[in-house]
């Protein structure tokens, strides 16, 4: 399942990402952590200070790659509209949910300040990201000067998040697209 050349803490930590996405945190066991990562009894104690020491590594890394990934699409090109569009409609597993926000569901990770900072953290540095273009957008009339940008900020992503449970409830991505497409309809540029 792993290359070769991954180092066991690495396997560990893909493994673990792999199973808070899908089982959370409570469902995720050192056992299953070890048989995924292929890994000894003993090593995830050599490596770490036990499973909630790798969560939160897996965790932080999960949180960086969306972070990245975020701010590849946002940070490009086009107008503030297109930038927002892009990030919107970019290619997602919608069906399978958000690696960050399922983990806003999870009662151990919500009720523990370590593993919740870095979901905590993600999110805000993206309505934060998202609220500055929806700036640009205002300053270039694009938007309206009256919109509040963390108010919208906060939309796109209540918007992405509540996508894709939707989806997952109905077991189809099209109550993704259609949240997705109504709140680009509502932020369509002015037209003068």
């Amino acid at each position: 399942m792993y290359s070769d050349a991954m180092s066991t803490p690495e396997r560990l930590i893909e493994s673990t990402r792999e199973l808070l996405w899908e089982r959370g945190y409570t469902g995720t066991s050192p056992k299953a952590i070890l048989e995924r990562a292929d890994a000894g009894q003993g090593s995830m104690y050599h490596h770490f200070k036990g499973k909630p020491d790798l969560a939160l590594a897996a965790i932080r890394r999960t949180a960086e790659e969306m972070r990245a990934t975020a701010a590849g699409v946002l940070d490009g090109p086009g107008t503030p509209y297109e930038r927002i569009e892009a990030y919107l409609r970019r290619e997602r597993d919608v069906l399978r949910g958000c690696p960050v926000g399922r983990l806003t569901m999870d009662p151990d990770v919500i009720a523990s300040p370590e593993l919740r900072a870095p979901v905590h953290e993600t999110l805000d540095w993206l309505r934060g990201r998202i609220a500055g273009i929806v700036e640009e957008g205002k300053t270039q009339g694009q938007f309206a000067p009256g919109l509040d940008a963390g108010e919208i900020a906060a939309a796109v992503v209540a918007t992405v998040q509540g996508g894709y449970v939707l989806a997952r409830a109905s077991g189809s991505p099209a109550a993704f697209d259609t949240g997705v497409r109504g709140l680009l309809s509502l932020l369509a540029p002015r037209t003068s």
